[in-house]
């Protein structure tokens, strides 16, 4: 069974018209299937409005499908957003006539560069989608390390508390005892499902519903993770290197309110200290509003919502 989690970006009335379309929140889901594979188009559908909706797409996704109809700054965000995930295959569709020589200085240097150009052909984008995702077929390894952050929640009739949401990392099986972050709560697995599908185990990458035994679903919220992995750490600071986009006018500095995105959160925060004479890469120590769920190392990106034309500032490592 493979699957391909692919952005859809710059359009809405792109991922429609390849796909069929699913749960709807600030980002909606669109299926493709072929006998076992599947390929989940993902679509920023409250961008540009919220910037959360941009960053949760790319952060579920491993393929890019950029669509320029417009040179703006809202663009930019996407190649900057998806080149911060460093998600490096893609493709570019151009609309209303721009041409390669305008995106070409936006996409110099970005994981974007090396996207391939195709032309707006459904049958065939989706066939070769498809291609992609059986390739894609996943397994699970042995013994149970994985999580999985929660998209959405509620109630089942018969079945109990039902998540969504996508495998960041690892992978676990039916029946594995998990740990809810950020309440700790010990919760039973009792069944998976991919794509309406009954399975044995999510792996990295897998769209999946969770049944779940231990827990109401109104104790549960976006952003919470589900997770057998023994390293997983909650935050309400940190200290770390920070790499700011090319883009970003000034220096960060102490006071300053962010917004950290990791996995299915957004957190705000306030920087507490910003150090170093490169202000591209500042070391940076930040308090956050809750805590930010994650494993050692991992990188959050930092946006700053009350920005004008750029929200999008870069990323920091969390200890």
């Amino acid at each position: 069974m493979g699957n391909l989690n692919v952005a859809v970006l710059g359009a809405k009335d792109l991922a429609d018209k390849i796909g069929k379309k699913g749960t709807i929140t600030d980002v909606t889901f669109f299926e493709v299937k072929r006998g076992n594979d599947s390929v989940t188009l993902v679509e920023p559908s409250k961008y540009p409005e919220k910037m959360s909706s941009l960053f949760y797409s790319l952060g579920m996704s491993e393929f890019v499908i950029l669509v320029a109809d417009k040179i703006d700054s809202f663009l930019g965000e996407s190649i900057l957003m998806a080149d911060l995930f460093k998600i490096g295959k893609g493709w570019i569709i151009l609309r209303n006539y721009i041409q390669k020589e305008q995106l070409a200085p936006l996409i110099a240097g970005t994981s974007l560069e090396g996207y391939e150009y195709i032309d707006e052909d459904h049958v065939k984008m989706r066939e070769e989608l498809l291609d992609m995702a059986q390739k894609e077929a996943r397994k699970a390894g042995d013994g149970t390390c994985g999580s999985c952050p929660v998209d959405s929640h509620f109630n089942v009739k018969g079945v109990g508390t039902v998540v969504l949401g996508s495998v960041i990392d690892g992978h676990f099986r039916k029946h594995d005892k998990m740990q809810v972050f950020p309440i700790k709560r010990e919760v039973v697995l009792k069944s998976i499902q991919k794509h309406d599908i009954d399975a044995d185990n999510g792996v990295k990458g897998d769209h999946v519903g969770l049944a779940l035994r231990g827990i109401e679903s109104d104790e549960l919220d976006r952003g919470y993770v589900l997770t057998t992995d023994p390293s997983i750490k909650m935050t309400r600071k940190t200290s770390g290197k920070a790499e700011i986009v090319k883009y970003w006018p000034s220096p960060l500095k102490e006071g300053m309110v962010l917004h950290v995105g990791h996995w299915m959160q957004m957190v705000p925060c306030r920087i507490t200290a910003a150090e170093g004479e490169d202000f591209r890469n500042p070391m940076l120590s930040m308090e956050f509003e809750s805590d930010v769920i994650h494993k050692p190392g991992d990188t959050a990106i930092m946006m700053y919502l009350e920005g004008g034309k750029l929200r999008v500032v870069g990323s920091v490592k969390l200890e």
